[in-house]
């Protein structure tokens, strides 16, 4: 909420909406492993992801979306998928921009792991900027309908990385 800007409204500030989409991948990809990790069958899960994802739920604004996700995730410890299709809506983004940013996000992660994260060595600002910040940048300079995208991703980061170290 606080990349989408005006949620602290004593405050001022500007939308990142690439942070937004990456704010959002994040809760993506923790509703669907809590759905994984409640119903072993995979199949049942995807199809009621896909019908939920296929009625999207209204919501007055992009703040109180986010909000109803959260009550919902606390509530009933699941995600409420029907509210993802619209909060991207608001931001001018769609799935295929979830999958792009989703790829991204979870390679960064394996990088992260690759490069010391766990252990505390892992240096998530290079150049004066946070690694998400790089991430956007190289996901908009690649292909990811290519078949080693991936691997693309990958190697831009690690490149990235090293030239800062």
């Amino acid at each position: 909420m606080d990349h989408y800007g005006g949620w602290k409204w004593w405050k001022a500030s500007t939308s990142d909406l690439e942070q937004v989409m990456l704010e959002i991948v994040d809760i993506w990809h923790f509703g669907l492993s809590v759905r994984i990790r409640s119903d072993r069958d995979h199949s049942h899960s995807a199809k009621q992801i896909v019908d939920e994802w296929l009625q999207p739920q209204a919501t007055p604004g992009f703040l109180q979306g986010v909000e109803t996700l959260a009550q919902h995730a606390l509530v009933k410890h699941d995600m409420l998928v029907s509210i993802i299709p619209t909060l991207l809506h608001t931001i001018g983004r769609d799935f295929d921009a979830l999958y792009r940013a989703y790829i991204g996000k979870n390679v960064l992660n394996f990088f992260r792991q690759d490069n010391g994260y766990r252990e505390g060595t892992y240096r998530k600002q290079w150049q004066g900027r946070e690694d998400n910040e790089h991430l956007v940048e190289v996901l908009a300079q690649l292909d990811s309908d290519a078949s080693e995208f991936r691997e693309h991703v990958y190697r831009a980061l690690a490149q990235r990385y090293d030239a800062a170290a």
